[in-house]
C-alpha cells in the first residue's frame, strides 16, 4: 500500500479490542524508549510473562519461538566472556552499524499472546466475503481440497519445514511425490520433461518467452502472444520482455494469413498460446498445426498456456507439436488464497531438457544400486552459470505441487476425468440456455471446457448484471468490458449454483429448471484426447482414505524435516514455523478468496496487507513495501526492475552496470542479467570483506554509466563488514543506487536496518526472516522495500488495485497483485507476537547461537574468516563458514561430512556454497542449548573420523559410505572388509539409540543420474520389464 494509508496508527482490528485498549503495552501507549532493550533482564520479562497480570494470557510467543532460555542464555554467554547480551551485541556489531532503534510497530508492545492472535486473524479474516461464489475464472477456480491432504500434507509440520531437497537422501519421500508431479504434467501435455514447478502462470509465461528468445542467442526480438492470453499474464510478460528488448506483438491465432504477414520479416523468436484461451474458446487442433508449422518454419519456439483439468478431456498440446507447455496446477486442490501460492507446471521438448528452468526431479541408484530420486542437472542452475543464466529460478512452489500431485494420486485418472466431465457438462447446459430462445444474452465463444463469455443485451450493463448476480445469488462473474461478462464453472459447483446461473440469464423467472438442467451433455468428439493416460501404478492404487494416509505417511516418513531436528542450512535460516501461524492460511476466510473479487469483498485482506507492509517498513527503515514478487529472485528482479525504471525516468538510461561481489549469491548476477545490466565483480579481501578499494576504483571507472551495487549484509560470508556504510556512500557519489540483498535480514531484526545503512532498494525472503515455512522447496515472498524516490515504481496490476501504484509503476512482476497472499498471515503473525520489544531478541539470538557454535568447534575445525590472523572480527553474525579445504588432499571432502552428518540425524548445512570445500552453518533463534550441543557433538565425533581416514585407520572409511540405511545394516554382505562396525555406522553417539532419523537410500550416485536422465513415474510397462 502507499505510505499515507499507513500513517494511522491505531488500525480498526486494534481498537476494537476494548480489553487491548486498557492495557499498558498496546500498541496506542508510547513507550519512553530510546534505544531498543536486548538486556537480559529485558529478555526475562518478555519471555516469563507476569502471572499477576490479568489482562494478559501467559501464553506469549517469545519463549515459544526462542529456542534458548534465559538460564541457558546466561551459560552461553559465559562461554563467550560475556555477562549480558546487550553487550555481546554492542561487540559483535560495528559501532556505526548498530543502531537499535526501537520499534513503533502495529502491535502491543510486548507482543500478542498466541490465543489474543488468533482472535485478531480471525476477526480480520472474517472482513473478507468468502461465502461467495466466485466463477470469475482467468486462472483461478474453485476446488475442493481433500480433508486427508489438508491435514496430513498441507498442515503438516512434516511437509511444510523441510528444505529443498538437496540432500536427496533424507529427501526421498517429497522428491517422489514431485516426480509424480512431473509425471503428471507430462502425461497431461504429452512433452516427455516437465520441472517440479514454478511461481505462477505468468512467470512461467516469462520463462518460456526467455528461453524462446536465448535459444536464438536474442537475435530475433519479437515475441508473438494470443490476444487471448489472461489479461495478467501479459502484464508479466510485458515486465520480462522490456528489460531484453523484446517487442511482444498480440496476433489472432485464428488468422494465419496474419500470422504469415507477421513471420515475414523473420524476427519472431516464438509464440505464446492460450488453451483454451482467456474467453473461454478452444482452436481447432488443424488450426494449432498449421500454426506450429508456421512457426518452426521460421526456428521459433511454440510455448502454449494450458488447464490441467481441460487436458484431462482436451487433445493434448503435444498433438499440435508445442515445444513448451505452462500453467497453474491451482485447481487440483490448491486453495485460490487471493492469488497464491500456486504451483505452475512447465513441460517442455527433449531438445529442451537442459534449457528447461527451474528444477527437475530425476531417478538415479545409490552406492547399493538401488533405485533413488535427486535434484538432476544442477549445473544449469544460476549458482553456476551467475550472469550468464538465462533465468534466475531459485525456487519452486514444492509444497503446493505436492498438493496437486496427491490430489491426482488420490482420484486418479477416472476420478479427474468425472470431475471435469462434470464441469464441461454443466457449463454446456448453461451456455445452451443462454443460446436458447429463453435468454436475450448470447454467448461470445463457439465452443468451451469450463468458461462462457456473455454478450448483454442492449438494455443492460455489466454493472447491473454483476450486482444482481451478487445481491441475489451471492456469486461473482468476471466483468469483460461494459456489454460483456464471462464466468467459469469448476469442481465447487451445484445444482442449485447451476439454476441460480440459469435464472440469472433467464428472461422469464418461471423458467422449468428442472428440463433444462436434465441432460448431461458430453465433450465433442472432435476436441477429446483419445490417448490413455495416468497408467502408473501410483495413481491407480491409493484412492481410499485408508490407503492415501499410509501413502502420505510413508513418504513424509522418508524426509528429514524440522520435526525431526535442527536443519543448520547457512543463507536458509531453517527457524520455527510456529504452529499458530499456520493454523490461518487454512481457513476459508483467506483461502477461498479469489484474486480478482471486488475491493469491497477483500477488506479483510487489504486491512491485513496494509498492516504488515507498515511494519516491514518500521523495521527495514524504508518508506514503501511491496509485497507481490513471490519468491526471493524474483524480488531481486524486481527491486532492480524498479532501479532501472527510476533512472529511466530520471533520464539516465546510459547507467547499465551493476557492481557485484565475487561473493554473491548467484541469483544477485542471474537477476542482474535479466534486468539488462552488465556485471562487472568486485573482488573480496583474504579476510572475507569487501574490497573498498576495488570498489572505488571501479565506481570510479565506470562513473558515468554506474547504475547499481548488489550487496548482502551481512555479508554472504557471515560478516558484519564495518565498512558497510563507506560502501554504499562510494556507490552514491558515483551516481549508483544500492540494492541491499535482505537474504541476511536475520541478522538485523531490531539492530540495525537496511534504510539506517543507505540501502535504496532491498528484497525480504519472508520464508526465511519472517517465518513462512520453506515447504520442500517453496513457496517463498521475496518483498521489496524502498526508499521514497523509488515508491512511484513499485509494481502495479491491470486488474487488482494497488493503492500505492502510480502511473511510473513497473508492470506487474507475477500473476495477481499481493503475490503469496494466503502465506502473508504468517510473516504478520509472526511480527505482532513478537511486538515491539520481542522483535530485536530474535537476530540477538541468532547472532549468540551461531557464535556459540563456533566457541565450541573452533578447536576442532578452521572456521573461516574468523581463524585468520587478519581477521576483521572475532564474531560471526548470524552464520559461519567451516573450512574443510585442508582436508581434500588427504582425500576428504566437504560432501563426506555432509553425508556423515545424516548417519547423526541431521540435515547437512550449506554444502560449498559461498566456499568450495566448506559447510555453512545457520542456526537461527529458534534452536536450544540441547539441540546445539547435539550437533557440536556430533562435529567433534566426525573431526574424529576425518582423523582415522587421514591416518588410514580403516573405521575411518564410515566418512566415505555414508549415509548408511537400515537396509545398508542389515543386507549388505561386505560388513567384515568395511573397517567398522554396523554399530559405529548406525549409532556413532549413544543419544541416536533413543532418538534415529534413518535415511532409506545410501549415498546417491548423482553422475549416473544425470549421464541417464529419468524425470518421470516409470510406465506399467517399465516396472513389469525391470521385474523380469
Amino acid at each position: 500500500m502507499g505510505m499515507i494509508a499507513r500513517t494511522g496508527i491505531p488500525l480498526k482490528w486494534v481498537s476494537s479490542i476494548k480489553t487491548l485498549q486498557q492495557r499498558s503495552f498496546h500498541v496506542n501507549v508510547i513507550v519512553n524508549q530510546t534505544v531498543a532493550d536486548i538486556t537480559i533482564k529485558n529478555l526475562k520479562t518478555n519471555y516469563n510473562g507476569n502471572k499477576k497480570d490479568l489482562s494478559r494470557e501467559l501464553d506469549g510467543f517469545l519463549k515459544r519461538h526462542i529456542g534458548p532460555s534465559p538460564t541457558d542464555i546466561q551459560r552461553m554467554l559465559s562461554t563467550l566472556k560475556y555477562d549480558d547480551l546487550s553487550t555481546f551485541i554492542s561487540n559483535v556489531i560495528p559501532k556505526n552499524v548498530l543502531q537499535m532503534k526501537p520499534l513503533k510497530l502495529n502491535a502491543p508492545d510486548l507482543g500478542y499472546t498466541e490465543q489474543e492472535m488468533l482472535k485478531e486473524l480471525n476477526k480480520i479474516a472474517n472482513l473478507n466475503n468468502f461465502k461467495v461464489k466466485n466463477l470469475i475464472g482467468k486462472g483461478y477456480y474453485g476446488t475442493i481440497l481433500p480433508p486427508v491432504i489438508q491435514r496430513n500434507l498441507l498442515e503438516n509440520p512434516q511437509w511444510y519445514t523441510s528444505y529443498t531437497p538437496y540432500q536427496p537422501e533424507i529427501s526421498q519421500g517429497r522428491l517422489e511425490s514431485l516426480l509424480n508431479f512431473q509425471t503428471i504434467i507430462t502425461e497431461l501435455t504429452g512433452l516427455p520433461i516437465a520441472n517440479a514447478s514454478l511461481l505462477d502462470e505468468g512467470t512461467a509465461a516469462g520463462e518460456a518467452m526467455l528461453l524462446s528468445f536465448h535459444q536464438l542467442k536474442g537475435k530475433k526480438k519479437v515475441y508473438l502472444i494470443d490476444s487471448k492470453v489472461h489479461k495478467q499474464t501479459k502484464s508479466v510478460l510485458k515486465t520480462r520482455a522490456i528489460p531484453m528488448n523484446i517487442e511482444i506483438k498480440e496476433v489472432d491465432t485464428n488468422n494465419l494469413t496474419g500470422i504469415k504477414e507477421q513471420l515475414a520479416e523473420d524476427n519472431v523468436s516464438g509464440i505464446l498460446i492460450q488453451y483454451p484461451a482467456t474467453d473461454g474458446s478452444i482452436n481447432s487442433l488443424d488450426n494449432l498445426k498449421q500454426l506450429s508449422q508456421l512457426i518452426h518454419d521460421k526456428k521459433g519456439l511454440v510455448s502454449v498456456a494450458s488447464d490441467l483439468m481441460a487436458l484431462t478431456l482436451l487433445n493434448p498440446p503435444s498433438q499440435f507439436n508445442a515445444d513448451i507447455v505452462l500453467g497453474s496446477s491451482q485447481r487440483f486442490g490448491v486453495p485460490m488464497g487471493f492469488g497464491g501460492p500456486h504451483a505452475a507446471f512447465f513441460s517442455v521438448t527433449t531438445k529442451l531438457s537442459r534449457r528447461i528452468p527451474g528444477r527437475i526431479v530425476g531417478v538415479t541408484k545409490d552406492r547399493l544400486g538401488k533405485q533413488a530420486y535427486r535434484l538432476a542437472l544442477q549445473t544449469r542452475e544460476q549458482h553456476i552459470k551467475r550472469d550468464k543464466a538465462t533465468s534466475n529460478i531459485c525456487t519452486a512452489q514444492a509444497l503446493l505441487a505436492n498438493i496437486a500431485a496427491m490430489f491426482v494420486v488420490y482420484h486418479g485418472p477416472q476420478g479427474l476425468r468425472n470431475i471435469s466431465e462434470r464441469i464441461y457438462a454443466m457449463t454446456s447446459i448453461l451456455a445452451k440456455f443462454i443460446n436458447s430462445e429463453a435468454s436475450d444474452f448470447k454467448i461470445l465463444n463457439g465452443n468451451w471446457f469450463d468458461t462462457l463469455t456473455i454478450k448483454l443485451p442492449d438494455n443492460l450493463n455489466t454493472n447491473e448484471i454483476l450486482d444482481k448476480a451478487l445481491k441475489t445469488y451471492n456469486t461473482n462473474l468476471y466483468k469483460v468490458d461494459n456489454n460483456t461478462v464471462s464466468l467459469s464453472v469448476d469442481e465447487t459447483v451445484t445444482q442449485e449454483n447451476l439454476e441460480n446461473l440459469i435464472k440469472l440469464f433467464a428472461k422469464d423467472s418461471n423458467v422449468d429448471l428442472k428440463s433444462e438442467t436434465s441432460q448431461f451433455i458430453e465433450f465433442p468428439t472432435e476436441l477429446k484426447r483419445t490417448d490413455n493416460y495416468l497408467n502408473q501404478d501410483v495413481f491407480n492404487t491409493y484412492h481410499n482414505e485408508t490407503a492415501m494416509l499410509r501413502y502420505m505417511t510413508r513418504l513424509q516418513m522418508r524426509d528429514l524435516s524440522l520435526a525431526n531436528s535442527m536443519i543448520p542450512l547457512g543463507s536458509c535460516t531453517m527457524k520455527l514455523n510456529a504452529t499458530t501461524e499456520m493454523i490461518p492460511i487454512t481457513w476459508p476466510q483467506f483461502a477461498n478468496i479469489h484474486p480478482f473479487q471486488p475491493r469491497s469483498q477483500v477488506n479483510g485482506y487489504y486491512e491485513l496487507i496494509n498492516s504488515l507492509e507498515h511494519d516491514l517498513c518500521e523495521i527495514t527503515g524504508f518508506d514503501d513495501i511491496s509485497l507481490q514478487p513471490n519468491a526471493g529472485a524474483q524480488g531481486e528482479f524486481s527491486g532492480l526492475r524498479v532501479l532501472t525504471s527510476y533512472l529511466k525516468d530520471q533520464g539516465q538510461t546510459h547507467r547499465n552496470i551493476c557492481l557485484i561481489p565475487v561473493s554473491a549469491h548467484g541469483t544477485n548476477p542471474a537477476s542482474a542479467a535479466m534486468c539488462g545490466l552488465k556485471v562487472v565483480p568486485i573482488a573480496c579481501l583474504k579476510n572475507g570483506s569487501l574490497d573498498l578499494a576495488d570498489l572505488k576504483a571501479k565506481a570510479e571507472q565506470y562513473n558515468d554509466s554506474l547504475a547499481a551495487v548488489m550487496i548482502t549484509y551481512p555479508s554472504t560470508y557471515g560478516l558484519y563488514e564495518p565498512g558497510i556504510k563507506d560502501a554504499i556512500d562510494i556507490v552514491h557519489e558515483n551516481g549508483g543506487q544500492v540494492y541491499l540483498d535482505g537474504a541476511n535480514m536475520n541478522a538485523q531484526l531490531g539492530l540495525t536496518s537496511p534504510g539506517f545503512l543507505g540501502a535504496d532498494v532491498c528484497h525480504l525472503n519472508l520464508h526465511k526472516t519472517f517465518a513462512i515455512p520453506h515447504g520442500g522447496g517453496g513457496p517463498g515472498v521475496g518483498a521489496i522495500g524502498v526508499k521514497s524516490h523509488l515508491q512511484p515504481f513499485l509494481p502495479g496490476h491491470d486488474i487488482t488495485k494497488i493503492d500505492s501504484a502510480s502511473d511510473k509503476s513497473i508492470d506487474a512482476v507475477c500473476s495477481s497483485a499481493f503475490g503469496n497472499s494466503l502465506v502473508l498471515p504468517i510473516s504478520f503473525a509472526f511480527i505482532k507476537m513478537l511486538g515491539n520489544q520481542g522483535v530485536p531478541f530474535v537476530s540477538s539470538i541468532a547472532i549468540l547461537n551461531a557464535n556459540y557454535l563456533v566457541q565450541r568447534l573452533k578447536d576442532h575445525y578452521k572456521i573461516l574468516f574468523i581463524s585468520e590472523e587478519d581477521k576483521i572480527s572475532d564474531h560471526c553474525a548470524h552464520e559461519f563458514i567451516i573450512d574443510l579445504r585442508e582436508f581434500k588432499e588427504q582425500h576428504v571432502e566437504a560432501i563426506d561430512i555432509a553425508k556423515r552428518l545424516q548417519d547423526y540425524g541431521f540435515h547437512a548445512p550449506t554444502l560449498a556454497f559461498p566456499v568450495p570445500g566448506t559447510l555453512m552453518v545457520e542456526p537461527t533463534e529458534s534452536e536450544d542449548l540441547n539441540e546445539l550441543n547435539r550437533f557440536v557433538d556430533a562435529m567433534i565425533s566426525i573431526r574424529g573420523e576425518i582423523d582415522d581416514f587421514v591416518k588410514g585407520d580403516p573405521k575411518g572409511m564410515v566418512l566415505k559410505n555414508a549415509p548408511h540405511s537400515l537396509e545398508d545394516l542389515l543386507v549388505s554382505e561386505d560388513w567384515d572388509t568395511r573397517g567398522y562396525t554396523r554399530e559405529h555406522a548406525a549409532y556413532p553417539l549413544p543419544f541416536l539409540k533413543q532418538n534415529k532419523f534413518w535415511p532409506v537410500v545410501t549415498r546417491v550416485d548423482d553422475r549416473y543420474g544425470d549421464m541417464n536422465l529419468m524425470c518421470t513415474c516409470p510406465s506399467v510397462e517399465e516396472v513389469a520389464g525391470s521385474q523380469k
